[in-house]
């Protein structure tokens, strides 16, 4: 049997209705800054439970918008998780800023118990990493943000719907980054993103910052950036947004069965799952014994595992800068060399899940 990884062949094998709609959209000519846009940033907000939500190119670009809609600019330092993606740690540089890393703990987000110790008089915001599907713990970390009243940006790129306590990623900070790339649990056809927050002044500078800091076409008011979400993947986005919690509560079902059974294997650490949080689930990781065999295994018998990320952004050669060795951030470390992702989306079968927990049941088995 083969267990694919990605799954967009199926997502978008029956959609003859959004073909119509592109038909449709295209007729119109209203390409930039559309009225299909404007649906989609409302249709976002209230998914979410935010005021507001600003269509950008990417969640790159939604989490450097929102940086400098803060205030962010060269020199000042940016909080984050040692484990994250490039793009978070990219978004921070672009603007000349520094980032100052955090270990994670057992959830893959930053451990908000090492956060106050980094703290300096060039801090300037911190950018909390929702990896995975999980969330970091909002309750402890917004409240040490607003004793040294320092500005959150929430990277959610990994979490839609993800929330803790009830409340929604993205509804605690000042603003909430998303992305809609094609691998996201929400996405389009290409690069996008999404800012949201509720505040109406941090609202008018991302509009601008996004269109070049055109008040009106003739308006220079700030110098922005081109960082616009295409108004046609808007349409794609509006196709979608109805089936968004369908396809989070179906990822968190495949999750739970993976849980039950590879629970049952030893050498498989499924991490903690905290009653209070609602992990959506992009990326299904268990910590594994002898991972790269596993991984060899797996993939020899049709399974696509994946590693995500098998060096931590911290060691990697373009933040050598920093000054970071292996051993600075030990649970990113560890993590790193034994996590191991498994398909785990809305399209995949029992059957396939099952196949893919004899297969790593196989590997320890032929082992012992």
């Amino acid at each position: 049997m083969k267990v694919r990884y990605s799954y967009l062949e199926e997502q978008f094998r029956e959609c003859e209705d959004l073909w119509s709609r592109l038909k449709e959209f295209v007729a119109t000519g209203d390409f930039t800054l559309g009225a299909e846009l404007s649906k989609f940033e409302d249709n976002f907000a209230d998914l979410i439970g935010s005021k507001y939500a600003v269509g950008v190119n990417s969640g790159t670009d939604a989490i450097k918008l929102s940086l400098k809609a803060l205030g962010v600019s060269h020199g000042d330092e940016v909080i984050t998780a040692a484990n994250t993606y490039v793009a978070t740690v990219g978004a921070i540089a672009e603007l000349g800023a520094v980032p100052v890393f955090v270990d994670c703990d057992d959830s893959f987000c930053m451990n908000t118990e090492n956060i106050e110790r980094v703290i300096t008089e060039k801090t300037k915001a911190i950018v909390p990493v929702h990896f995975t599907g999980y969330m970091t713990d909002m309750d402890k970390l917004t409240k040490l943000a607003d004793q040294n009243e320092l500005g959150i940006v929430e990277d959610a790129c990994q979490s839609i719907l993800g929330s803790q306590l009830g409340k929604n990623a993205v509804t605690w900070g000042a603003t909430g980054a998303f992305s809609l790339h094609p691998l996201k649990n929400l996405n389009v056809w290409s690069d996008g993103g999404v800012i949201t927050t509720d505040d109406q002044k941090i609202l008018a500078k991302l509009r601008l910052l996004r269109n070049h800091g055109l008040a009106d076409r003739d308006s220079v008011e700030i110098l922005g950036y081109n960082s616009r979400l295409d108004t046609i993947q808007a349409v794609v986005g509006n196709w979608l947004i109805p089936s968004a919690r369908d396809i989070m509560e179906k990822r968190v079902k495949n999750a739970h069965y993976y849980d039950k059974h590879l629970s049952l294997i030893p050498q498989v650490q499924v991490p903690v799952r905290p009653l209070d949080y609602q992990i959506v689930f992009h990326l299904y990781i268990v910590l594994v014994k002898e991972r790269d065999a596993l991984l060899r295994h797996c993939i020899e018998r049709g399974v696509e595992a994946k590693i995500h990320y098998p060096t931590p952004i911290y060691r990697q050669p373009a933040l050598m800068f920093l000054g970071h060795k292996k051993g600075d951030f030990p649970v990113a470390d560890a993590q790193a060399e034994t996590c191991i992702s498994f398909p785990c989306d809305q399209h995949l079968t029992e059957d396939q899940m099952k196949y893919v927990v004899e297969t790593v049941s196989e590997f320890y088995r032929a082992g012992s």
